[in-house]
Formats: structure tokens, sequence, C-alpha cells
């Protein structure tokens, strides 16, 4: 059986793309939640991109009472020590992998994808980019956290430690805590990944003075990728 419950959404700014961006919303949320970024970022880069926006399945979610609601995996709770989802976020992350191996039928192969979420999606996104078997362009986490941490702390296969990676979170974010920003940096960190740590005086949510950080993060990660094309 399929992850996916149907099909994500797809937004193609010109012939022949060039890049696959890939974004998975936040809990409740569904694909549709992020579509204005085919607007934001399609200027990021001079070449056509691919925008996909995966809708997660409807699942029992324990954290919100046990309401079934769009998740891409179980919560069991808010706190650092709370147990976590492990079989759910790595079926998820499996999907999300299988989603990027599939951009080379449209001649994307997974150098040229930029992978990427808000909250409960940037923590799927965050943890396939940085443990996954495909090395990609660039890695954006929104008000989120690298989830399964001890996972990573073990010494799983890491073949994008290299990759630009943008975390972006609100100061004042009751959801998930600027705690975990600020953990989830350190931990990259001491393993020798160079994570951007941007910071705003928002609660759970984007501003323009993040967008715009992200379109400057966006504009020279993707230089940096057309250069190793080049090599």
């Amino acid at each position: 059986m399929s992850f996916f419950e149907q099909p994500a959404l797809q937004y193609v700014t010109g012939p022949h793309p060039h890049y696959a961006f890939i974004w998975l919303h936040g809990l409740g949320a569904d694909g549709h939640d992020f579509a204005g970024f085919v607007e934001t970022f399609a200027g990021a880069t001079g070449k056509a991109m691919r925008f996909i926006f995966p809708h997660a399945p409807v699942q029992t979610v324990t954290l919100n009472g046990g309401a079934r609601i769009p998740a891409w995996f179980d919560l069991y709770g808010t706190r650092p020590e709370d147990p976590q989802d492990e079989a759910g976020i790595q079926r998820a992350s499996q999907a999300l992998t299988d989603l990027i191996g599939e951009q080379a039928g449209h001649g994307i192969p997974a150098e040229r994808v930029i992978l990427g979420g808000f909250s409960q999606g940037g923590a799927v996104a965050l943890y396939t980019a940085l443990t996954g078997p495909r090395h990609l362009a660039a890695c954006i986490g929104l008000s989120t956290y690298l989830p399964l941490a001890h996972r990573f702390a073990e010494g799983l296969p890491r073949i994008n430690d290299g990759i630009p990676v943008f975390l972006g979170h609100g100061t004042d974010d009751l959801m998930v805590p600027y705690a975990f920003a600020l953990k989830t940096h350190a931990l990259l960190g001491a393993h020798g990944i160079a994570a951007e740590l941007h910071t705003y005086p928002i609660g759970h949510d984007i501003n323009d003075t993040e967008i715009g950080d992200l379109r400057a993060f966006l504009a020279r990660a993707l230089t940096h990728c057309d250069l190793a094309d080049r090599r």
C-alpha cells in the first residue's frame, strides 16, 4: 500500500525543469498550504523548476486526543523526553526518498532536488536529507527539529553532511519551542554540518523577512549546485 493517499500537487515553471523543489506541510494541513511558494521561489534561479507538494496521509495523532488528521507520523508529546514514533518517521522518510528517486524520470537527479518542510513536515525533510541514501542540492527546515536525534548521533550513513541547510525559527514559537532549533543546530554542528540558523521575532509562523532569507539561501545553494554540475 502506498504511503501517499492522493497524488501530490505539482507545478512546473517551464520546459525541461532543472531542479525539483519538494515541500512538506505541517500537521493537520495539506499540500495546498504552501503552494504559494511556486510564485515566491520560481525566480530563485534562472532555470525552470518542478515544485512538488505532497499530502500527508490521514492518521490517528495521539497528541491531538486520537483525532484523525493529516500527519506525517504520530506524535505522543511535545517534550524532548517524550517517546517518538520511530516506525512512522521511518515510513514517511522512505516514502519521501522514493519520491526523490522518481524525479529522475523527469530528468532531475537527486543532486538537483531541494527538500524542505514546515513544522512536522520539516522534521521529516531534515531526517530524510541528513540520514537518507541520496545526495541532495539543499535542505530547508522551518519551525522544526531533527527527530530521532539519537539515531543520527549513532552514526547512520550520511552522504549529505556537506549540503547547504537552512533552519528558520521564531523565538516566540509555542508549538515547537525555539530551544528545539538551538538543539538541532548544535547537534548538526557537533557532527560537522554547518547549518544556517535564522531566527525571527514570531511564533509558529513565517514572515516576509524569513522568505527573503530563504530566497537568498536558495540562490546561493543553487549557484553552488550549478558550479558542481560543470565540474
